[in-house]
Formats: structure tokens, C-alpha cells, sequence
């Protein structure tokens, strides 16, 4: 609903467009609100990076795929802790979670204010995979399983029970990661989902997400609510991002945590959320 201060705050707009403009704006009946919103100020502050130290990072790679171990400040690279997978948005790596988001800081924030310390584990799951398997051979699911968490385990992180945490692409894949995990002997009890991107068809995928309508039906998360059963989840994504109304829908079938809050579909959205996420995986964890 539009008020009398957001109104005088797009007096730009609404001399160009008219209040009716504005107002189809704010609605989505045309595009550009996140855009408006953006230069308003109305999608909320960007995160900003704990001023805390940073704690160990191990990274390595096992054939072509790279990965990073990160520690909380004050555990050296040798704890035994509870792990959080960590699942990159398209284009990004297993760097971008300390490169974009500050995350290996966050971390050491989030244990001092008193969440049971954990590690976070990133990894290559590739630029478009979306963490699922591909038929150019490409399969992140199964490298999570058969190489990534054995190589976790053999570092002496806990991994017969574990969190996974994602952001846009990476969102999805943590979900996925969920819904597809059956019963084995190492489980995800915990996921943390921002901005995930959600299609409701194929059609509204993004170009190269999935490899025909098949591959998309095999691996859609939204109507699959006992998928995720005795699994806690956590769903957080900004009111103008694209995917904001596919995760309200999908928050609400699994009766989920999190919410919609100012934000768009960004880094500085992502930081601004990551204290609850890691707040909440790290509970979960310490249980």
C-alpha cells in the first residue's frame, strides 16, 4: 500500500509516470520496483562485515574441484566441530562465500555471541549447475556425497548430522540437497535458504538451470512438503527479489522459519541476513 511518505519520496516518479505509474510500480503490474525501490532507499542497508577476526581456513582441491574448511576464530583447524555445506550462487565458487559475502568473519561473530561453535565447508559445485546432476557429466550431488563429506569426516568434522546453507542458486541446491537425501547415514538436519531461485516451470527457468522439462520435474522442491520432514528449515528472501513470492509459497508448504524483508536479490540482502541464518544452523546443530 502506497502512503502519503512514500509518495512524497517518489515525487521524481510520479511527476514522469503519475501516481498511477507509481502505484502499477509498487504493485508489479509493470516492471521496475525493485529498481525504484533501490534508489529510494526502500530496500533496506547493505550487511556489513563483522569487525571481528577471522578464524582458520583450510583450502584445498580433490581433481578439478576446490574447497575451503573455515574455522571460527579461537578453534584451530583441527576441531572437531558440527559442519555447515556451504552452496554458491550461479557464476560463484567455492571462494565466493568469504570473497562476497565476509562470511568466514560472520562466522567468528556469530560463535562469540554465543551459538556453539561449528565450521562452514564451501565447495565447486559449479558456475550453472544448479547443484544438481548435469548430463554433460557434471553431478554436485553425488561429489557431496562420495568426496566431499567422507573428505570432511576424515578432517574429524561431525558429519553424520549437518546443516547446508545457500544463497540464489545455491538456495536451491540447499534445498534440493534436502528433499532428495532419503535416509543415509549422513543427513542434513538443518537448511538455511536465501533468495533460493524457485521456478514454478520450466519455462520461467533461467536459461541453462535444467536440462529439458524432464530434468526440471525431477528436481523441483516447491510441493514437496514431507520431503523435508524432521528436517529444520530456514527461508529468508528480500520483497523485490524475483524469487520472493516462489519462496513465500514454498516457506509457507513446509511451515518454515524465516521471512521477507526489505532486500533485493544481492550481496549486501545476503550479508544483512547471514547472522540469523547462521544463528539458527548453528542452533540446530548444538542441539
Amino acid at each position: 500500500m502506497l502512503t502519503r511518505r512514500v509518495l512524497l519520496r517518489t515525487g521524481v516518479a510520479a511527476g514522469v509516470v503519475g501516481v498511477a505509474g507509481v502505484a502499477a510500480l509498487e504493485t508489479g503490474a509493470i516492471p521496475g520496483r525493485a529498481r525504484l525501490h533501490d534508489a529510494l532507499g526502500l530496500t533496506g542497508p547493505d550487511g556489513v562485515v563483522p569487525d571481528v577476526p577471522a578464524g582458520p581456513v583450510v583450502s584445498g582441491s580433490f581433481g578439478s574441484v576446490g574447497y575451503s574448511v573455515i574455522y571460527p576464530n579461537g578453534y584451530d583447524a583441527s576441531a572437531e566441530l558440527p559442519v555447515v555445506l556451504v552452496l554458491h550462487g550461479r557464476g560463484g565458487d567455492h571462494t565466493s562465500a568469504i570473497n562476497d559475502l565476509g562470511i568466514d568473519r560472520y562466522l567468528t561473530a556469530t560463535v562469540q555471541a554465543g551459538t556453539p561453535a561449528f565450521a562452514l565447508a564451501t565447495v565447486d559445485g559449479g558456475q550453472n549447475s544448479y547443484w544438481h546432476r548435469r548430463t554433460d557429466g557434471n553431478d554436485p550431488g553425488s561429489m557431496l556425497d562420495q568426496e566431499f563429506l567422507p573428505l570432511l569426516a576424515d578432517r574429524g568434522l561431525r558429519t553424520g548430522r549437518y546443516g547446508v546453507l545457500g544463497w540464489s542458486m545455491g538456495g536451491y541446491g540447499a534445498l534440493l540437497r534436502v528433499a532428495q537425501q532419503g535416509r543415509p547415514a549422513s543427513r542434513a538436519i538443518a537448511v538455511g535458504a536465501l533468495s533460493p531461485a524457485l521456478f514454478r516451470s520450466y519455462d520461467q527457468a533461467q536459461a541453462g538451470a535444467f536440462d529439458g522439462p524432464d530434468d526440471f520435474d525431477r528436481h523441483q522442491v516447491l510441493g514437496r512438503p514431507t520431503s523435508f520432514e524432521d528436517v529444520a528449515v530456514r527461508i529468508d528472501c528480500g520483497r523485490d527479489d524475483p524469487f520472493a513470492s516462489a519462496a513465500r509459497e514454498l516457506r509457507a508448504q513446509l511451515h518454515a522459519g524465516g521471512g521477507q524483508q526489505a532486500g533485493a536479490h544481492t550481496p549486501g540482502y545476503w550479508r544483512r541476513m547471514l547472522p540469523d541464518q547462521l544463528r539458527f544452523l548453528g542452533g540446530k546443530l548444538g542441539q
